[in-house]
């Protein structure tokens, strides 16, 4: 099973279209978008998958858009998101609690660990976690998402 990875859309619908072109062609199964959604435009766009959504620091309006997002049948996890696919066990957030992110990367208790905030992609291995920023689809040069082979636990970073 492969799962796509985006964050910081920051609202520019038209990155988030290229990006899910990308994952229409690597035949994702799911997606996760690791926050700063930016507005209720971006979600429908990922229509095509499950796709777990968390909020990040500019996420104002958080109820708005989680309005949003249980309209379009997703799943809002708030600030911080835990979910199980293909017997892997994966933490969702946005990092920009610094406490909250080191946390979760050094507890050992997840297999993949997807972030966002930093607007640069980058992915290592905290003991058995693998960790992954898949960069940002605004304010960052190239935008970027990611993908992951849940099987391998292999990720690969794709420049939009």
């Amino acid at each position: 099973m492969r799962i796509g990875i985006v964050s910081d859309t920051h609202a520019q619908v038209e990155n988030a279209r290229k990006a899910v072109n990308v994952l229409q062609e690597l035949d994702v199964t799911a997606v996760l978008h690791c926050g700063d959604i930016g507005s209720t435009a971006v979600i429908p766009v990922f229509a095509d998958w499950s796709t777990h959504f968390v909020f990040g620091n500019v996420d104002g309006d958080e109820e708005t858009l989680r309005w949003a997002i249980r309209e379009a049948r997703q799943t809002c996890h708030d600030r911080f998101g835990e979910i199980e696919l293909d017997g892997r066990r994966i933490a969702l957030l946005h990092s920009d609690d610094a406490r909250r992110f080191r946390e979760v990367t050094e507890s050992g208790e997840y297999d993949l660990v997807c972030y966002g905030h930093s607007h640069r992609a980058e992915s290592h291995t905290e003991g058995k976690t693998v960790v992954l920023n898949p960069g940002a689809l605004h304010r960052a040069n190239p935008y970027s998402i990611a993908v992951v082979d849940l099987a391998t636990l292999e990720p690969t970073i794709i420049e939009i």
